[in-house]
C-alpha cells in the first residue's frame, strides 16, 4: 500500500486493518537504509557531487512509487485555486496536474536536492535525514488518527475508522520518543532543530488541514510527508553546514 517493494499480498479485513499504521514508520526505515547505502556507494565509487546528490534524492520516491509526491502537488493545486472548501475537495480528486502543481514539484525536488547535496558524504547529516523518513511517517499516521476527516469516504476515513485509535496512536508517540532520543544522540543541535522542524511542520498541515479542507485526506497526508521530508533536510543541511564553517 505505501510502498513498491514486492511483498506477498493479504487480503483487506477489518481485523488486519486495525494496526497498519503502527508498521506505517518502518517504510520510513527501509528508505533510510537504502538512503544510507546509496550515500556511502556514492562515496565509495567517487561519483561526481551532482550523480550523487541526485541518487539520494529518487531514493524515496522509487521506494514509495510517489505515492505522496502525488498528494502534494495534488494539494498545491487545491489551494492555489482559491475556492469554496468542496471545491477544493474536488480538486484533490482531480487527476490532472495544474501550473501550481508543477510548480510546487519543481520548488520541492530542487530544495531535495540542494538538501542533499550538501548533506552527502557527511555521516551524521545523513544519519539524522534517514531517521526523519521515520519521523515523518510517525507525524503522518498521528493525524490520521487524530484530525478530523474531510470526506466520509476515502482511503484515510476507512483506515482511520477501521483502526485502534488510541493504542495506534499511543504506539507512534512511543515511537517519536525513542526517535527524538537518537537524533540528540547522533548530533545533539541539528538532531533536536531537525525533530522541532518536524513537529511545526506538522502543526502546519494540521492548521491547513482544518482552515482549507475542514480536515485531513490522504493527498494533504502526503503533501505533509513531503514538506516535513525536505524541511528536516533543509534544517540538517543548514545546521551541519553550520557547524563545519
Amino acid at each position: 500500500m505505501f510502498s513498491k517493494i514486492p511483498v506477498p499480498q493479504a487480503e483487506w479485513t477489518e481485523e488486519n486493518m486495525k494496526y497498519m499504521f503502527c508498521f506505517f514508520p518502518f517504510i520510513g526505515t527501509v528508505i533510510g537504509a537504502v538512503f544510507i547505502g546509496v550515500d556511502y556507494l556514492g562515496e565509495w565509487l567517487s561519483l561526481s557531487p551532482g550523480l550523487h546528490t541526485a541518487l539520494l534524492v529518487v531514493v524515496p520516491v522509487l521506494i514509495t512509487g510517489g505515492i505522496h509526491v502525488d498528494g502534494l502537488l495534488d494539494t498545491a493545486d487545491a489551494l492555489s485555486s482559491w475556492q469554496e472548501r468542496e471545491r477544493r475537495l474536488e480538486i484533490l480528486k482531480d487527476s490532472h496536474a495544474g501550473a501550481f502543481a508543477v510548480i510546487a514539484g519543481c520548488v520541492y525536488f530542487l530544495c531535495c536536492f540542494g538538501a542533499c547535496s550538501q548533506i552527502a558524504g557527511d555521516k551524521k547529516a545523513v544519519l539524522l535525514t534517514a531517521a526523519g523518513f521515520m519521523v515523518s511517517r510517525c507525524f503522518s499516521g498521528i493525524g490520521v488518527m487524530a484530525l478530523p476527516k474531510a470526506k466520509k469516504s476515502g482511503t484515510v476515513a476507512e483506515f482511520s475508522r477501521k483502526a485502534e485509535n488510541i493504542l495506534v496512536r499511543n504506539t507512534l508517540i512511543v515511537y517519536l520518543i525513542l526517535l527524538a532520543v537518537l537524533m540528540i544522540f547522533i548530533q545533539p543541535v541539528a538532531g533536536a532543530a531537525a525533530f522541532l522542524s518536524s513537529f511545526v511542520i506538522f502543526l502546519y498541515y494540521r492548521h491547513v488541514a482544518m482552515k482549507y479542507f475542514g480536515g485531513t485526506t490522504g493527498d494533504l497526508s502526503g503533501f505533509f510527508l513531503c514538506l516535513c521530508e525536505a524541511g528536516t533536510a533543509l534544517v540538517i543541511a543548514v545546521i551541519s553546514a553550520a557547524m563545519h564553517v
